[in-house]
């Protein structure tokens, strides 16, 4: 499916992995079967406090570049060196300090892919992609582990901060404006994790159980759009089994789906570890396996000896990592400078953050800040979180706290509470130190508890300062989900602080702003009416607290809207009760590290009804819709116009938005469509195009056009295995949110249409109940 509309295009540039095969192929050629066998494992990985017991891990991504993820293996005499690969999502992550070097190391923490989503600019997205890229080159890194692609299917994911969205369109789209601004630069991507990795929980073990048609429709369609539409040099196999198999062993998806219906051209690598027999990872066309480890080695060898393993096989997966090298910066042999421009892409940062920031409150004009005495409450005014854990982590120099940023400002903060706080976290940490890596991994240091602060003293800020702030914070990451308790929901002591200071300030007619700085959802229907204002800042990198104030101050209009919806409650998403599974724990096994390895199962019985397909469809009401949030100006939708009410093959949509206000401002325009009903049951709208307008003057006016084909309004039946789209009458919709929806209009499609006829694949093993209509 490929989209073009006019704000929204960002054109893929030709990729350096044009077809090199032949000279893949002489190259592999005059390669032993012991050479081919090392290049399609890797050279593995050191993890610090980590005794590795299966077998060694192999220390080899130190001699390049520290701290990186990975290394492929070097052939001096056939002039193919080694490459490196690093993480991830929210920047590149290696070790910012090195043995006996004075020089530092640092990247960029960028905001989070959600949050970046929230931004609804793809040239923004892409922007950031340039800049990370240039990040990745300069500091000898030939691929960036990122970014992650996968659905915001349930709120308590424990990466979904690494992640765009609750719908495919977005996700592809930001992830191809990420692929094409990193690659820019000569350097590569891997999409990630392919597929159906929506939860951490038993992810090594899980058996998500979906339908065809909700794969093809909600969990593939966002990588299809960006293979498409980008390009992307490596896509990494999930950890999870897809209906009975793991990714990394299923030829299906890696071969039929991937290369044959899609016609990607590059590698595919495991996830760390990722899968259980190597043998099966060859045959399907996983070409390398990550970090290496030597029984992988063995295994390869014995079923060529043995022939079980057709040695035409591995020579096809060899001479696709020999193409990979040869696009490389390292077979170019690029003079790395370890000196990228870290102050310019921090401002490109500073801007990315702020124009992803929701506001979702804003009563009587709260916001922005006067220049009254702040007074913030929270530890993370103090201590922001400025990214999540795990892999999505990055090595920054520095992070501007919330308070940080406000100074910055030329707000005035009150200095007692700054000072109560800052000891209250210092001496904490100072108790508290991290671990190494792998210790943090498996059990992270928690955060300081909040500080208590008395009833006293806040009526003491009520009557000295102007206006009250209270950040409430949330972090998550790799190897574990969130909880509802103390996480989604808040905790006891924020639910008391945030009505002592309600109480306190508003009975002096003064105002409460809460930001919520978090990766993930949090519930807000209960305690939103107690507070004046609130700003969803995210996760926003390093530049943080700078960001913020520039939305608080009216420095920046807030144009960020929601990419995934807020229930009232955590019962209602559609997902809660079957979120994260099953487990069979009498079946266990010794898994990854010497861990256990619970078997389990997830039934995916929502179908299709994701997010607001869900919500929208079946009128749950939600805390905050998929699309929401509010400005610091107003903006006005007319004369939407077609140029025609039939569809052969295309149909241009065009809208105006003008700004009514009294600031300037940028607009995100929503595009859904619904479809007439068919055979197929089908959600009551879906998104099929955006578009983000320039900066508006106030009286300002931007003519908006989307263009969409049949194969945009196509359905996956299942029945047939095809893409089709309906016959009948389509109604378009055009808001400034899912459910804020402005004007329509219609067209007819006077017969059905196959768009795209595929493999009948990826079929699972039992029969699903899914949700219908």
């Amino acid at each position: 499916m490929k989209w073009f509309f006019s704000l929204l295009f960002f054109a893929a540039p030709a990729s350096v992995l044009v077809a090199q095969s032949s000279k893949a192929k002489e190259l592999v050629s005059k390669m032993t079967l012991e050479e081919k066998v090392n290049l399609v494992v890797g050279m593995g990985m050191n993890i610090p406090g980590l005794t590795q017991t299966t077998g060694p891990v192999i220390g080899q991504t130190m001699d390049k570049v520290p701290g990186a993820a990975g290394t492929t293996y070097a052939f001096q005499y056939l002039g193919l060196p080694n490459t490196v690969v690093a993480d991830g999502p929210a920047g590149l992550r290696i070790e910012p300090k090195r043995k006996d070097d004075n020089n530092t190391y640092y990247a960029t923490a960028w905001p989070v892919a959600t949050l970046l989503a929230s931004t609804w600019d793809t040239k923004l997205v892409g922007e950031v992609g340039k800049a990370m890229g240039n990040e990745v080159k300069e500091y000898g890194v030939d691929v960036i582990l990122g970014p992650g692609m996968n659905i915001h299917r349930n709120p308590l994911g424990g990466r979904n901060f690494e992640y765009y969205s609750e719908d495919p369109l977005v996700t592809g789209k930001m992830a191809a404006a990420m692929v094409n601004g990193i690659q820019s630069n000569g350097v590569g991507t891997s999409i990630k994790h392919f597929a159906a990795n929506n939860q951490e929980k038993n992810r090594n073990s899980v058996n998500a159980i979906i339908s065809e048609r909700a794969l093809r429709e909600i969990y593939l369609k966002g990588f299809q759009i960006a293979v498409k539409e980008s390009n992307p040099w490596t896509v990494m196999s999930s950890y999870n089994l897809l209906n009975g198999t793991y990714t990394s062993e299923n030829p299906e998806l890696i071969t039929t789906v991937l290369r044959k219906e899609w016609g990607f051209k590059g590698i595919v690598m495991t996830d760390w570890f990722g899968g259980k027999d190597a043998v099966a990872q060859m045959k399907a066309g996983n070409d390398l396996l990550m970090p290496g480890r030597p029984d992988q080695k063995k295994a390869i060898t014995e079923a060529i000896n043995k022939g079980s393993l057709d040695i035409k096989i591995l020579d096809e997966n060899t001479a696709r990592i020999v193409d990979y090298i040869l696009g490389s910066q390292a077979f170019k042999k690029y003079a790395f400078s370890n000196k990228p421009d870290l102050k310019a892409h921090a401002a490109i940062a500073r801007k990315a953050a702020a124009d992803g920031m929701i506001l979702l409150k804003n009563n009587t004009g709260t916001l922005p800040l006067g220049k009254a005495t702040i007074a913030p409450f929270g530890n993370t005014s103090y201590d922001i979180i400025s990214g999540g854990t795990g892999s999505g982590d990055v090595n920054e120099e520095y992070t501007i706290s919330l308070v940080q940023g406000l100074l910055n400002a030329n707000f005035k903060v009150d200095e007692s509470l700054k000072e109560a706080y800052t000891d209250h976290i210092t001496d904490y940490k100072t108790k508290h130190p991290k671990g190494n890596l792998f210790q943090e991994f498996m059990n992270p240091t928690p955060p300081a508890p909040e500080l208590t602060v008395s009833d006293e003293l806040i009526a003491q800020k009520a009557n000295e300062d102007g206006v009250a702030l209270i950040t409430i914070g949330r972090n998550a990451g790799e190897g574990s989900d969130r909880k509802v308790e103390n996480d989604f929901n808040l905790k006891e002591g924020e639910v008391k602080l945030i009505d002592a200071v309600s109480n306190a300030f508003h009975a002096k007619g003064k105002k409460v702003i809460v930001i919520i700085n978090a990766g993930g959802v949090i519930e807000v229907a209960s305690w939103r009416d107690k507070v004046d204002a609130i700003l969803l800042a995210w996760q926003p990198g390093l530049e943080a607290g700078n960001a913020i104030a520039d939305v608080l101050s009216g420095k920046v209009n807030p144009s960020g809207k929601l990419s995934t919806t807020f229930p009232v409650k955590y019962e209602d998403d559609v997902t809660a009760k079957n979120f994260p599974g099953k487990e069979f724990p009498e079946k266990a096994v010794t898994g990854m590290f010497g861990m256990k390895a619970i078997p389990a199962e997830v039934t995916y019985e929502e179908g299709i009804y994701v997010g607001y397909r869900y919500y929208n469809t079946f009128n749950v009401k939600p805390a905050y819709e998929f699309g929401y949030g509010l400005s610091y100006t107003n903006f006005t939708y007319s004369n939407i116009g077609l140029v025609s009410k039939t569809v052969d093959k295309k149909i241009e949509i065009t809208v105006t938005i003008t700004n009514t206000g009294k600031v300037a401002g940028k607009e995100v325009v929503q595009l859904y469509v619904t479809a007439p009903k068919s055979k197929l049951d089908k959600p009551s709208e879906e998104l099929k195009g955006f578009a983000k307008t320039a900066l508006l003057k106030p009286g300002e006016s931007e003519k908006i056009t989307f263009t969409l084909t049949p194969a945009d309004l196509a359905s996956f039946d299942t029945e047939s295995t095809s893409w089709i789209t309906d016959a009948g009458a389509y109604t378009v919709k055009v808001g400034s949110s899912s459910a804020n929806i402005k004007l329509t209009t219609g067209f007819t499609i006077d017969k059905s249409i196959v768009t795209e006829k595929c493999n009948k694949v990826l079929t699972p093993q039992v029969t699903i109940n899914e949700l219908k209509r």
